[in-house]
């Protein structure tokens, strides 16, 4: 029986939340010993070694509070808690970052920065506060200020979090001093991103950027017949209408994308028009992630999935999300 997850409502609870804020399926397996430095990119082999040595460090049980921090009622926090890799998509700062997650004892969490907002925006920002505080590290990949309030809520987080011990571990194609241009009035939040990237050793990764190759070629979109009955054929495959799709995800909490693909083992959606919404595409891409990280061969109708996004949305401030959020469909699309 085809699935519609148009008609689905799930609850997920903030246990199931932190649970599943690990490694994406596809870097579980990586480790240091598996990154393959480019030998004409020195700066890969110095991440490496900047990365490997906070793992050393993070492997070991967290020291107790020394006599003096006791008596002050605070924790000791280093100078710098947090390290960031700033590079290009495809030079392995994923990989670094869900190797230092895997070598590191924990607790310990790893997520986007989307699902890292999502997370707190379900929670609250005290509940994630207590409930993270007590963490030995955490990982954001993709991290990115998309907006005022994103800026203003992570920046509470963050602090917090270092405040109480927390070390930290991002990955960005975006200096933390240039986070949030082009999507609001970043000069208007300067104190926020500066006291954000005061956390950060931050560490550049050179390499050719993937995305400069251009886009994969979009496969040519499936009639809606072929579609539905391949999705009939199939087992635990979903097939929805994009209007449908599309407005059911406005009515559920990002957090919950996840959930809405369990069991699912294909998405088939028909009828795939171009976007001019912005909340709608950005909701989108959060479902594309979801997608990608489960690995959801995609059965699709409609416009080429190169034209989902309209012209002026790849040349505004969300371009590279977009840009991925494409890859990634086109990607899913090929394994269809």
């Amino acid at each position: 029986m085809v699935v519609r997850l148009s008609e689905r409502r799930p609850e997920v609870s903030p246990d199931r939340l932190l649970s599943e804020c690990v490694p994406p399926p596809r870097f579980a397996e990586v480790r240091f010993s598996t990154y393959r430095p480019d030998p004409d990119e020195p700066s890969q082999a110095a991440a490496l070694a900047v990365l490997s040595a906070r793992a050393e460090t993070l492997a070991k049980p967290r020291p107790a509070p020394s006599l003096w921090s006791r008596l002050r009622g605070r924790t000791e926090v280093p100078e710098k808690p947090g390290v960031y890799l700033d590079g290009g998509f495809g030079v392995g700062k994923t990989h670094l970052l869900a190797s230092l997650w895997h070598e590191s004892s924990g607790p310990k969490m790893y997520c986007t920065f989307v699902e890292l907002t999502n997370l707190v925006g379900a929670l609250g920002l005290r509940t994630a506060v207590d409930a993270l505080s007590t963490y030995r590290l955490i990982c954001i990949d993709e991290f990115e200020l998309d907006d005022p309030g994103d800026t203003m809520l992570i920046s509470r987080l963050l602090g917090q979090l270092v405040a109480a011990g927390v070390e930290l571990a991002a990955t960005s194609n975006t200096l933390p001093d240039k986070l949030g241009e082009g999507r609001f009035q970043a000069s208007d939040f300067l104190r926020e991103i500066q006291a954000l990237g005061a956390n950060f050793d931050v560490r550049r990764i050179d390499g050719p950027d993937y995305r400069h190759r251009g886009l994969p070629v979009a496969p040519e979109p499936w009639t809606d017949a072929r579609v539905e009955e391949a999705a009939a054929a199939r087992t635990n495959a979903s097939c929805d209408h994009f209007v449908d799709l599309h407005r059911h995800l406005a009515e559920l909490h990002p957090s919950k994308y996840g959930a809405l693909l369990d069991g699912v083992e294909a998405v088939g959606i028909t009828d795939i028009r171009p976007l001019t919404d912005e909340n709608v595409a950005l909701r989108v891409v959060v479902l594309a992630d979801r997608m990608y990280d489960r690995s959801l061969p995609l059965l699709a109708s409609g416009v080429p999935l190169d034209q989902l996004f309209s012209p002026e949305m790849l040349k505004g401030g969300y371009r590279k999300k977009y840009l991925r959020a494409l890859s990634r469909l086109i990607s899913l699309a090929r394994a269809a």
